[in-house]
């Protein structure tokens, strides 16, 4: 048996019912279903595409505490193609979802700081929120801490440390990692690449 016509309605008329329950419960204040409620909004899941809507669903979830809905609300505001940027804001969430342990939030707030979006540029801020971020497995932000190494921005330069966090990034599917990789092995020395590999093996701390 295929899937059947009855069968794609049933799952139309369930994704409808589960849209009914996490508007209501949305309404209600649940930040969960707020926070759900965002995503079909921003995916177009059983409603139509609405960014905005979106937006402001995980705003109220996210001002309940809820740190998925922070760093869906920062990425948002910092990153959206179709939505008015505030880097100010990005930032305020960007740093609550970070409090709550979200690597790829510290990996925005390194960002806003390398690019002097709604902060002043800060290399050293930058390099410190990408090692928080890169030591929890963010592969781009393991990608940015080596392209800072292999330029000496925010952070001593040091080839070896450089191609270890790209190692890792590239093998944590960053794609911010390939261009920064290449020119890092090309100048380098096969005894500090072995040493870079060695490095990019052990267990981040």
């Amino acid at each position: 048996g295929g899937i059947t016509a009855t069968h794609c309605a049933a799952v139309e008329r369930d994704r409808a019912t589960g849209i009914k329950w996490l508007t209501a419960a949305a309404g209600n204040g649940d930040r969960v279903a707020q926070r759900n409620l965002a995503a079909a909004y921003f995916k177009g899941e059983g409603v139509e595409p609405d960014e905005l809507e979106a937006q402001r669903l995980y705003r109220l979830a996210a001002e309940q505490g809820d740190a998925e809905a922070q760093e869906m609300l920062s990425w948002m505001l910092a990153d959206s193609e179709n939505l008015a940027h505030d880097y100010q804001e990005a930032m305020i969430w960007a740093k609550a979802a970070a409090e709550q342990g979200v690597a790829s939030a510290m990996t925005r707030i390194g960002m806003l700081y390398h690019n002097a979006l709604g902060v002043a540029r800060d290399p050293q801020l930058a390099a410190e929120w990408w090692l928080q971020a890169a030591r929890k497995g963010d592969a781009d932000s393991q990608a940015m801490l080596g392209a800072a190494h292999q330029l000496g921005a925010g952070v001593p330069r040091d080839p070896v440390q450089s191609l270890a966090w790209l190692i890792r990034a590239k093998k944590g599917g960053s794609l911010l990692a390939e261009n920064y990789y290449n020119s890092a092995r090309r100048n380098m020395e096969p005894g500090l690449i072995a040493r870079a590999e060695t490095l990019a093996k052990e267990p981040l701390t």
